[in-house]
């Protein structure tokens, strides 16, 4: 970004502050990657988040396991299976998709989106504008 290339870290990471940007390592256990045509799957993955003026971009470093898109959509049905008998068996439970959409869209921790969600049963809007 900066072409630094003999910089001290140090010295770029206080730059990168002056600047309004935060980096942050997340401790990600793995990353996928739908295309039309394939899959791409990160098992060994290091995952940087930047914060630049209200957007926020990742960075995934690592080599991916390529699988066909057929074995993706079966993988797919699968989840989405497991999510419709998840609510039909459970009114209570809420999905896990969900969890993480309003902790990364309100920028909660799960367990504070989770309650957000309950609170206001499963609605995601009225969960992230809670949290917000």
């Amino acid at each position: 970004m900066f072409g630094g290339g003999g910089m001290n870290p140090r010295k770029m990471k206080q730059m990168m502050k002056q600047m309004g940007i935060d980096v942050t390592e997340l401790d990600a256990e793995e990353v996928v990657i739908r295309t039309a045509d394939e899959e791409l799957v990160f098992s060994d993955v290091q995952v940087t988040r930047m914060d630049a003026q209200g957007q926020e971009t990742y960075q995934v470093v690592g080599e991916p396991e390529v699988r066909e898109a057929g074995e993706a959509a079966g993988a797919v049905e699968s989840a989405d299976e497991a999510d419709e008998a998840d609510e039909s068996g459970d009114d209570d439970a809420i999905p896990e998709d969900d969890v993480e959409l309003v902790a990364t869209r309100a920028g909660a921790s799960k367990s504070d989106a989770r309650e957000a969600l309950e609170a206001e049963d499963g609605d995601l809007a009225a969960a992230i504008a809670r949290l917000e």
